[in-house]
């Protein structure tokens, strides 16, 4: 004897057929799906225009951007790549991409942008202040500027996030020219007391001025850091914080209050350690920090300037007083340290 609401449910589940008799088109998941029009993910032919895209208005879908002229371009979502062609005396702004942001015949060019990959060909005359994962890559391409990336506004930490950026993996000024011309060199890094609104200005149309935009150095999502110019001074510190609740939060605060004591952020790194690397980095201190590693990934901290070391001894004993961290022990210890954290940090990421 069957039941009567399971043969209900039943006739529930078959599709009502059409006055013709005809049963209707099955219908899947990716039919319901919104409609993705191309034409809203693409800047073509433009000239003299202020253009841009809103939070939440590309949701990490592909971008284009080509044959535009004069145009100050902001793109303030994440992306999944963004390619652009054949601009000339652009500015642009790209908020986080999760893939590559590739330029391409392009000249005069002012941008800011964060990516996992960048790569130029066949460009001149660019300055970029970059967030990039991987090593910066030009090709065929002279006269390319590079700055740190440094901006702020509120929905940028979570597009980070959802790009699957990490805010503190930043090899903005390791770049490597795949076209080297012998006696020349075809970068460079733009000056450090670089203006990034002098370069990128902020947007003037009523819409895009509603992103609340800061580009001061202490508001940036992204650390500002010195990447490869030349150090003031011979002695560095390596801070090492361990994956918790406030890991990020503990960090910015750390490179505040170095920084406004004189002493410059060098590079930082976001990484997983496994035992051997702790052995190799850690030595003797390694097994009070075993245990930390299997909470998430390490956030790494390279600050120089003398007396780096005791400055940021005192500042982690005062201010992180009961938060495990692992800070260089001496002077001359410290050189050894950042050398070892990283060159594995740089083999683990591939660069």
């Amino acid at each position: 004897m069957g039941c009567f609401f399971s043969k209900r449910r039943k006739a529930e589940k078959e599709p009502k057929k059409t006055e013709g008799g005809e049963k209707p088109p099955k219908q899947y998941s990716w039919d319901q799906r919104e409609k993705v029009d191309p034409k809203d993910y693409l800047l073509s032919g433009l000239k003299d225009e202020t253009v841009g895209r809103l939070p939440g208005k590309v949701a990490g879908q592909q971008f284009l951007i080509q044959d535009c002229e004069n145009c100050n371009i902001y793109i303030f979502d994440h992306s999944a790549t963004v390619t652009i062609d054949d601009c000339t005396n652009c500015v642009i702004f790209l908020g986080p991409v999760k893939g590559s942001v590739f330029f391409r015949n392009c000249r005069d060019c002012r941008c800011a942008l964060a990516c996992q990959q960048f790569r130029v060909r066949d460009c001149r005359k660019l300055e970029v202040f970059l967030c990039c994962a991987t090593q910066p890559i030009i090709e065929s391409s002279t006269n390319i500027k590079f700055g740190c990336f440094q901006w702020y506004y509120p929905e940028l930490a979570f597009q980070f996030k959802d790009a699957g950026l990490s805010i503190f993996n930043n090899t903005w000024s390791n770049v490597h020219d795949f076209t080297p011309v012998s006696g020349e060199l075809n970068w460079s890094l733009l000056p450090e007391d670089a203006v990034v609104q002098d370069r990128v200005p902020l947007p003037t149309t009523e819409e895009l001025k509603a992103v609340r935009i800061s580009t001061e150095g202490n508001r940036s999502i992204v650390p500002v850091s010195r990447g490869q110019r030349q150090k003031s001074s011979d002695e560095s510190c390596l801070v090492v914080l361990f994956a918790g609740d406030y890991t990020i939060a503990n960090a910015r605060k750390l490179i505040d209050e170095m920084v406004n004591k004189g002493f410059f952020l060098v590079q930082t790194k976001e990484v997983s350690m496994k035992a051997e690397d702790a052995q190799r980095v850690f030595r003797e201190k390694a097994a009070d920090f075993l245990p930390l590693l299997n909470k998430g990934p390490v956030i790494a901290l390279e600050f120089n300037g003398d007396g780096a070391v005791e400055g940021c001894q005192l500042i982690v004993n005062e201010t992180f007083n009961g938060t495990k961290m692992f800070v260089s022990e001496s002077k001359e210890t410290a050189s050894a340290d950042v050398d070892s954290f990283y060159n594995f940090a740089d083999i683990q990421m591939g660069i």
